[in-house]
């Protein structure tokens, strides 16, 4: 594809790894030293499979903000060992707000710890300044010890991202459209997850655009004080769609369809209309696995399998 811009026209290339826009997708720019490689939460064991996540670089997670009806959040890092890092972030309760993960790193393998600090900096600053996608940071990095060479260098390098992001749904340095969950068939390979808490009864499944909930889940009507206020217009949003209708029984929902939600948290806080630590509420059917013990034996795996 090609991208028009203020100096012409500009060739992106975006190669699915997977064969599916819902999977791993490969970007650059030609004439560009950079590459970027973004993943669905779901895939995040194969993304760190990639040679290219043992590279110094810089990563992002963003993900629905629970504090903001349609808002977005996002973290961003960086790392020498890329892989190493995102499987820090994956057993992180604070990161658990996360659906879609990107890492940049260089093709030629040039880019140094001081220029990922760097490009770090600028990717919060440029976020910052624009004011749509909440920051998880807890600091704001300031750092220009790069030679000024470099520095133009590295100038070229943040034109590049702010033109591919949000190509890649990194949309950071400018107002984001309504966010759309998109409904989709929940993974065949996923196991089924259960929640049975305060006279609820769900089920859910895992997919490649967030943690599907099924069809006949029944949920509690009335929240808590806890009850997250982004979580509560997501569920508001469900029930004008009588996705979410009143059940026989008294204070409680059933959702009337499979619904996409961005995270197990957010899963489980419709679900219980409280706050609430999702990886550690759903249970993997039959076993009593918490999907938290679930998904890190998941990364196990592929990080053996590599």
């Amino acid at each position: 594809m090609s991208e028009h811009t203020a100096n012409g026209l500009r060739q992106i290339k975006l190669f699915l790894v997977d064969g599916s826009p819902a999977g791993i997708i490969m970007a650059d720019v030609v004439n560009w030293t950079g590459k970027v490689m973004s993943a669905p939460r779901a895939r995040l064991g194969q993304l760190i499979r990639r040679e290219e996540a043992e590279r110094t670089g810089i990563y992002l997670l963003i993900g629905p903000d629970p504090d903001r009806i349609n808002g977005l959040k996002v973290y961003v890092g960086e790392a020498d060992n890329i892989r190493k890092r995102l499987r820090r972030h994956e057993s992180d309760e604070e990161m658990d707000f996360f659906d879609r993960v990107a890492f940049v790193v260089s093709k030629d393998e040039n880019l140094t710890k001081a220029h990922a600090r760097f490009l770090e900096s600028q990717i919060i600053r440029l976020t910052k300044e624009a004011g749509t996608v909440v920051l998880a940071n807890s600091t704001e990095p300031e750092f220009s010890l790069l030679p000024e060479a470099d520095r133009s260098d590295m100038g070229f390098f943040i034109e590049q991202l702010r033109t591919v992001l949000p190509i890649l749904g990194f949309d950071l340095f400018r107002a984001a459209d309504r966010r759309q969950m998109l409904l989709v068939g929940a993974d065949e390979q996923s196991p089924v997850f259960e929640l049975n808490a305060v006279g609820v009864r769900a089920t859910a499944r895992e997919a490649d655009n967030g943690f599907i909930v099924l069809a006949g889940s029944i949920a509690r009507r009335d929240g808590t004080p806890t009850f997250p206020r982004g979580y509560q217009g997501f569920r508001d949003q469900l029930i004008a769609d009588s996705k979410l209708i009143e059940d026989g029984e008294p204070g409680l929902y059933r959702f009337t369809k499979d619904v996409s939600c961005p995270s197990p948290t957010a899963a489980a806080a419709i679900i219980l209309a409280r706050s609430v630590n999702g990886p550690k509420e759903w249970l993997v059917r039959g076993t009593g696995q918490t999907y938290k013990a679930w998904r890190a034996a998941n990364l196990a795996d592929h990080a053996e399998a590599n």
